[in-house]
């Protein structure tokens, strides 16, 4: 009787931060495992229950993904958090402010 291959395997990680604290989770998933799964086999969400999951704020090694984007093995999925106030007019306070 002929037995099936184990599937493939490749190395991830998933990090998230908060100013408070950070965590970058290793796993072990399938190959052709989405961000969307390696985020909820993760268990990240039970670490951080306070998280918003936004689809559009998700990346690999700084570059945005949709979250059915298909990993490879060394990739880290980094789960983006809204900005507190926008840099542009953070910016424009401090150059009026140095100005005067």
């Amino acid at each position: 009787m002929e037995s099936k291959p184990a599937a493939a395997r490749i190395k991830v990680e998933v990090a998230y931060a908060t100013p408070a604290k950070q965590i970058l989770l290793d796993l072990e998933v399938s190959q052709g495992c989405t961000v969307e799964d390696a985020i909820e086999l993760s268990g990240i969400r039970r670490q951080f229950p306070e998280m918003k999951l936004d689809p559009k704020a998700v990346g690999i090694f700084s570059r945005k993904v949709p979250m059915d984007h298909l990993l490879r093995d060394g990739d880290r999925v980094e789960i983006y958090r809204p900005l507190i106030a926008d840099p542009k007019e953070s910016r424009r306070k401090r150059a009026g402010a140095a100005g005067t």
